[in-house]
Order: C-alpha cells, then structure tokens, then sequence
C-alpha cells in the first residue's frame, strides 16, 4: 500500500594588453634551405637513363628516314627521355595517399547522412512555485490542455497558466466541504475541464468564461463549434454527482465521455451532453482506482488501483444496465498502480507502473494479456509519458531518488536522469506539440523540461502527376 497524503500545509576582469597563452605564429627558416654544398642523391637517380644521356648521343644513327624520326621523338616524349638534368638532388615526392579508401566512400556518405545524437539538457527550463499542493500518490493534480493552457489544483483552488503568454488566472476555489480538488482532466476540446473533488463530486468547467457548463451549455457549443459559436446559454450548473461515494483521485475523456475512478473502487462512464449522465459502470477494483487512461482509439481503458491490479476494460463490452466485464485482470505489480501510458506508435502497447513495494516498469500486449517486459527502476514510479516523435518513454520517482528518467524503447538503457526535484515527482504532464513535460512534486514546484526535443517538420509530400482523363468515371 502506497503513502498517500504527506502534505503539511564576482570580481571584475583586469584588461591586459596581449591575452597569455596564446600561440605566437614564428617564420621558421627551414632547415634545408641555404645550404652551401650540393651532394647528388643516389636514391633518387636513374642510372640508366645517366648512362644513355652520357654516351647514347655520342653515337647518333649516322641516317634515319622521316618516319623514323617521327617514331623515335614520340618514344622519347612517351618515356620522358627529353629531360636534360642527370643529377638528382632530391628525393620524388611521395605518391599521394588517399585518406579514406574509395571503397567506403558511399558508405562515409551514409555516416554522415545519419541523425545527430540529440542534446537533452540535464536542468529545468523553467521553474514555478506551486504552493499548498497536495503531497498525495493517489491524486491526479496536473494536466495540459490542447489549447496549450496547463491546469494544476492547489489545496482548493485550479490556476490556469497560458505556455504561450506566461498569464496565470484562477479557475476556481472550492469550499472547505467540498473540498481540495483531487483531479483535473482537460477535455478534448481543450476549453472544457473537468474538476474532481473529495466529496466524491465533479464540475465541469469553461475556462473562457471561468463558469460551471450546464447540460444546455455543452449541447450548444457542440453545435456550433465548427463556426466559432461563442454566447452559451447558462441554464443550470452542470456538476456530476450521485455515483461515487468518496473522492475522485483519476479521470480521463473519450471523445463526450467522461471516465471517472474513485476511492470506492468505482469506475464511471459520464456522458456529459446528458442529464442522466452514468452510461456505464466498471467495477473490478477493491481499493481506489489512482489511474485511468483510454487508448488513442476509444476502444480499450486501463485502470489501475491501490489494490496492485492493472484491468484491461473493452468499450464494445460495455452494457448499460449491468456491471461490465473486465477483458484482463493483471495482478503483477506488487504495489499501487498509478502511472499509465499508451503507446503512440503501437496501439496495443500499455506500459505501467507501480509503487514502492513494486518499483517496476511492465509493458503488456493488451490484445492477449500477456507481459512483454518488465524494468526495475529501483524507485516508486508516480508517472509515465512516451514522446510523441521518438520511441522513448519518461518516468517519474518518487523514493528514494525524486528524479524523472528518460529510458530507450525497447532497449530500456537510459538516455538521461533529470534531478531538481527535493521531493517524489508524483505529477507530469505533456504539452500539445509533445516537446515540453511538466512536472509537479511535493516540493511546491512546478519545473518545465525540454526533454522530448523538437520534432521534425514533415516535408510536403511531391506532387503525383495527374493521370489523363482522371476525371472520368472508370468502367472497370
């Protein structure tokens, strides 16, 4: 069983004329220059072109016809025999050697043509104070929404952070009774965010307005999102309520649906564009459910509760009037089952991550169950990421270390450790574009890494010739 709440409320520079040790570029007369005796080198002379120079001319072929002639200054021009210096007095220079081998010239080329290695700065880009946030495993306080607006709930309150402008505002405070918040998820829409609290409640909130949307509110903006409708018709507020019985620790949306997991052990399917808003009930779990995340899909969810067990859930399973089937029970995590993460380039691919009693990483095939690996990290891990344009996962831990790892898929080496933290990193959260984490812990700060890099931008793809007569309908 995890621990769960742990909060308790230079001298300047002298200028010098010439910089020291700095290297002096002299003239150097070369050795061999302005040498008084000449001396032959043997090595260097042909001695039987000497020989033919000395006595070769001596005797010229008394007659020799035109063609002859021809014949004989061509041989000498092809063997170099015109050269009138006997004598060598140095060495031939040496046959020039190429550094690489022509052989591997293409494959140089390709060398060369490989990715660089990516820098991945060890430091915090940034760094936020985050006070009076609460010190609890089980809570799920921070999230980034696609509007590149960051939500994170302190104590009783939500705060908004704008990445593109750096502006802070306050969502929301919540009364000592229904109070602190316990989760925050953005909507899909990334204007919409739900709120969970400890007395077992859930807002749904607009964030341009800073209002709880009512049921009329959401049908609305529906509608008319795809021509920027912007007056919504407040007629009631819209809190969820009546299906669990203690605090909401974990949500996650799929598509208008939003899934709820409480410290009852209750898993819900909200939708919200309806006043009776339970559509679906999930239960598995003996102790709080602390993670929930949907697959890219909407076709599978995966919980994860204080009772070690990891519960693989099929939409297409799902029945309103009656609990739902869980496709797979996972029970070998030996500790609290938190962080969640689904793969973005594999759509079956889950990783998970448990507690201190546990301090693994497992990945699963989520169509058969089955364990495909499983990493110590030697520490709590409180969440997990994987970035978008790389096949790389993040980790984040809690004891004994409080860093975040960046580990190598499927190879599982280390890329970096991040350290900053003074306290377990029990939150993260990524940003739309995928490049930025940020990371939450009970330190009271909130840091920003550039841990993911920047991706590529994608060349546009040629222009396909247009085929003739394209536009007429095939008989065949």
């Amino acid at each position: 069983m995890e621990t769960g709440n742990m909060n308790s409320s230079s001298t300047p520079n002298k200028s010098k004329s010439q910089l020291p040790l700095q290297e002096k570029l002299i003239q150097r007369r070369n050795s061999k220059e302005n040498l008084d005796r000449f001396i032959p080198n043997r090595s260097a002379m042909d001695f039987d072109y000497a020989n033919y120079m000395l006595t070769g001319k001596e005797n010229p072929p008394t007659s020799s016809s035109p063609s002859r002639e021809a014949y004989r200054k061509q041989l000498a021009e092809t063997f170099n025999m015109n050269r009138t210096r006997i004598l060598a007095f140095k060495n031939k220079p040496p046959t020039p050697v190429e550094a690489i081998p022509s052989d591997f010239s293409s494959a140089a080329h390709q060398v060369k043509s490989a990715k660089p290695r990516r820098h991945i700065p060890q430091t915090s880009e940034r760094t936020l104070d985050a006070p009076d946030i609460v010190d609890d495993y089980y809570l799920n306080l921070l999230d980034w929404g696609g509007s590149n607006v960051l939500s994170i709930a302190l104590g009783h309150t939500v705060y908004l952070w704008d990445a593109s402008d750096g502006a802070t505002s306050e969502l929301v405070t919540i009364d000592d009774e229904c109070g602190p918040v316990t989760s925050v998820k953005w909507a899909p829409d990334g204007r919409h965010i739900a709120v969970g609290l400890n007395n077992s409640e859930v807002q749904l909130w607009d964030s341009t307005s800073n209002r709880l949307v009512s049921v009329c509110d959401y049908i609305w903006f529906v509608i008319f999102q795809e021509i920027k409708y912007s007056t919504l018709f407040s007629l009631q507020l819209r809190t969820l309520k009546g299906g669990h019985r203690s605090r909401v620790g974990a949500m996650d949306w799929n598509n208008h649906i939003l899934t709820t997991g409480g410290q009852d052990g209750l898993i819900f399917n909200n939708d919200v564009r309806v006043r009776s808003h339970i559509v679906e009930t999930y239960t598995g779990h003996d102790q709080e459910v602390c993670g929930l995340k949907w697959s890219a899909s909407g076709q599978q969810l995966a919980s994860g509760g204080n009772d070690n067990v990891l519960q693989i859930w099929d939409r297409s399973m799902a029945a309103s009037n009656a609990p739902t089937q869980w496709l797979h029970r996972l029970e070998e995590h030996t500790a609290a089952v938190k962080a969640l993460a689904w793969c973005p380039f594999q759509s079956n691919l889950l990783a998970s991550g448990g507690g201190a009693g546990d301090r693994c990483i497992k990945f699963w095939n989520t169509h058969t169950g089955s364990c495909l690996n499983s990493v110590d990290t030697g520490s709590q891990v409180c969440s997990l990421l994987w970035n978008k344009n790389e096949r790389e996962l993040l980790s984040s831990h809690g004891f004994t270390h409080n860093q975040l790892t960046l580990w190598k898929y499927p190879s599982m080496v280390k890329m970096a450790e991040l350290t900053g933290h003074t306290s377990r990193v029990l939150y993260m959260a990524q940003s739309p574009d995928g490049c930025t984490v940020a990371s939450a812990a009970g330190d009271e700060t909130l840091r920003f890494w550039n841990v993911f890099g920047t991706p590529e931008v994608a060349k546009p793809a040629p222009k396909t010739k247009s085929e003739p007569f394209s536009h007429l309908n095939r008989i065949r």
